[in-house]
């Protein structure tokens, strides 16, 4: 049984882990942290995590990127491991959650699906056979119209996975509007479609001579990566310090 604070805890995904753990028989969510308590969730919540003192084995974070930097000094203070969920953050609170992982144990991903991240490790190897054949590559994420980001953090980590595996030596392209020449054999290009309610889906295109490769991932609601965070907390109970992320939840 896995013991989770939840940081977060009545904003919407904090809801949506909240009812998916009380169906889980091996997790607890045994406090929340809010500045709003406006509901019984079944848990005591606490305005901050400095004044929670109920006994845990890790915090999910799906909160506000003001309350990062507070919520990550509480957690190194009280040896707590956290799973990151947060988006938004600075490149400055991003260091701060490595320097964090020194000395206790952090799991941040872009995205939480394991669907997602199963489909990275999918991209590497086809972008190893493909990319030296001479197929361009192309990601199109979409999501729904209150999403202010673009394009999407998980659009990014696909590139740099795919860039990775490619030794690095591709840039992306987001906008090709202001440019009137061939695409570069050496660019990864990345759109973003904002509309609607769409949750989430990204497609990643190869295309090559007379034939093209789709990959696709659809998100039909968020309980995908409320579900990914939940098993990301099950991993990092009781690891010690270090920084994860959910291909360390799939590969066990």
């Amino acid at each position: 049984m896995v013991r989770i604070i939840m940081h977060g805890c009545n904003g919407h995904m904090g809801q949506v882990i909240t009812g998916i753990v009380k169906e889980d028989k091996d997790a607890q969510i045994v406090a929340g942290i809010d500045l709003v308590d406006n509901r019984d969730n079944g848990y005591p919540v606490f305005t901050s995590l400095k004044d929670c003192d109920v006994e845990a084995d890790v915090v999910i974070d799906f909160a506000s990127a003001k309350a990062e930097d507070a919520l990550i000094e509480c957690c190194v203070e009280k040896k707590l491991p956290v799973v990151v969920c947060t988006t938004g953050l600075s490149e400055e609170q991003l260091q701060k959650i490595r320097e964090a992982s020194k000395e206790v144990a952090v799991l941040k991903s872009a995205n939480m699906s394991l669907g997602v991240n199963t489909l990275l490790k999918l991209l590497q190897d086809a972008a190893k056979v493909l990319a030296p054949a001479g197929f361009d590559m192309e990601i199109v994420e979409k999501h729904h119209k209150h999403k202010v980001d673009a394009p999407s953090g998980t659009a990014i980590a696909m590139a740099d996975s795919i860039n990775e595996a490619l030794g690095n030596e591709y840039t992306y392209t987001y906008d090709r509007s202001g440019r009137r020449q061939e695409r570069d054999p050496k660019e990864i290009g990345i759109s973003a479609v904002r509309g609607g309610n769409i949750v989430g889906e990204h497609e990643v295109i190869f295309a090559g001579l007379d034939e093209v490769i789709e990959f696709k991932h659809t998100a039909y609601s968020k309980a995908v990566f409320a579900k990914g965070a939940v098993s990301a907390a099950k991993f990092l109970k009781g690891k010690g310090p270090g920084y994860y992320d959910m291909s360390d939840v799939i590969n066990g």
